[in-house]
């Protein structure tokens, strides 16, 4: 497993403890008993402090995206895995969307339910095509 997946899972249950605890997560708490790389620590830390700050406008696509459906009523693990995924996919230019994509596909398979997967990848590709008509109507 790679550095950034491992990162990609530590910050989902950083954010996980930081949903269900309403913000009262304390990251270094959480991260003290467990033997993790540096760059790894790094990673998810960045990750899960950049979801915080732009948390209102994550969940502003969210909810754009999934007509019907309120974050609360959303599975805690597809609402963090979105949202950190959508986070990179806005603030993490170096790395490639499908990238991201793909990485949040397999988390969500790997700790959502048997449907998780599905439900994140039909959000973040239709994320990803809007953002990509949105990049070549600037460019064009």
């Amino acid at each position: 497993m790679g550095h950034r997946r491992k990162a990609r899972e530590l910050a989902l249950q950083i954010l996980f403890q930081y949903d269900l605890t309403k913000g009262e997560c304390n990251t270094d708490e959480f991260l003290k008993d467990k033997e993790i790389e540096e760059d790894i620590k790094e990673f998810a830390i960045n990750l899960k402090n950049k979801v915080i700050e732009h948390m209102p406008e994550i969940d502003a696509i969210i909810k754009k995206k999934t007509k019907g459906w309120t974050l609360k009523r959303m599975a805690v693990v597809d609402r963090n895995v979105l949202r950190f995924a959508i986070c990179e996919m806005l603030y993490f230019p170096d790395i490639p969307p499908k990238v991201t994509i793909n990485e949040a596909i397999d988390i969500a398979r790997k700790y959502g339910s048997e449907e998780s997967g599905q439900f994140v990848n039909g959000i973040l590709d239709s994320i990803y095509k809007e953002e990509c008509k949105l990049n070549k109507e600037a460019s064009g």
